[in-house]
């Protein structure tokens, strides 16, 4: 089901609280880049569905 913008829930952090960087500076925990962690808070909503999108995409490469 798709919401208009208004309607959708707010995106969750994929946080897991492994925080714990490789030598690339990706969370292996939660698979985002140093610069998409401490950006998080000022992204809009889709840019942070952007980023949960990468970082699931890091998770399953490194898998």
């Amino acid at each position: 089901m798709t919401f208009p913008p208004h309607l959708r829930p707010p995106v969750a952090s994929p946080c897991i609280k492994v925080c714990v960087l490789d030598a690339r500076n990706v969370c292996v925990g939660c698979g985002r880049t140093i610069d998409e962690i401490t950006q998080w808070s000022r992204l809009t909503e889709e840019q942070q569905r952007l980023v949960v999108d990468r970082a699931r995409q890091r998770r399953e490469a490194a898998s």
